[in-house]
């Protein structure tokens, strides 16, 4: 059987590697966000450049990229290029690419949330475990020394901090990509209704 004090460092070591796995996600999503904001800008310019030549019907000539909403935005003027798609199969073409591109900027913003939600249950597991091993320590012994009593008990809370440390960590950044990746799918979708015919 395994022992409390063991449960107790398997929680804890859960929690150290939950910190580094919020750090990777946050970093990936982080630079993968850049990286769709500078398409985001590149699309722009050439949308507004497309109405300042003709208003009413804008076909914007997109920069060469490889990126998620480069190629979505070309093959929404594509289609649109010939004239012979029917409005409705173009609103759902529209709507088929605005799921695309929500799906892939929302990847991986779970890993963040279930971190944040169970790191402080995590902690709190932890701290229950490293208590109950130190009064089975006591009762085993009996109170000696005072102090080794606190120890126990102080390393046991120990837990809980770094749950709730781990928690507050994911929810910022969870918030933040969170926000980054709204700013960036409302943009695509303007930049649907803006060029469609």
């Amino acid at each position: 059987m395994i022992s409390q004090d063991t449960l107790h460092a398997i929680s804890i070591n859960t929690l150290y590697a939950s910190v580094v796995l919020l750090t990777l996600v946050i970093i990936e999503r982080f630079v993968y966000y850049l990286y769709l904001l500078r398409s985001r800008g590149r699309i722009a310019n050439s949308i507004e450049k497309a109405m300042k030549l003709n208003a009413a019907e804008p076909t914007p000539v997109l920069p060469a990229g490889k990126d998620l909403l480069t190629t979505c935005m070309q093959e929404y003027v594509d289609a649109q290029r010939g004239g012979s798609i029917a409005r409705s199969r173009i609103e759902d073409l529209s709507s088929a690419l605005f799921l695309r591109v929500d799906g892939a900027v929302n990847r991986g913003l779970w890993i963040l949330d279930t971190i944040v939600t169970a790191a402080p249950l995590l902690g709190l597991l932890g701290t229950i475990l490293g208590i109950m091993d130190t009064f089975h320590a006591l009762s085993a012994g009996g109170v000696s020394d005072p102090s080794a009593v606190s120890r126990g008990i102080g390393s046991a809370l120990f837990a809980t901090a770094i749950g709730i440390g781990t928690a507050l960590y994911g929810l910022i950044g969870h918030n933040v990509l969170h926000r980054l990746g709204e700013c960036i799918t409302e943009d695509f979708k303007s930049f649907l209704l803006e060029t469609t015919k």
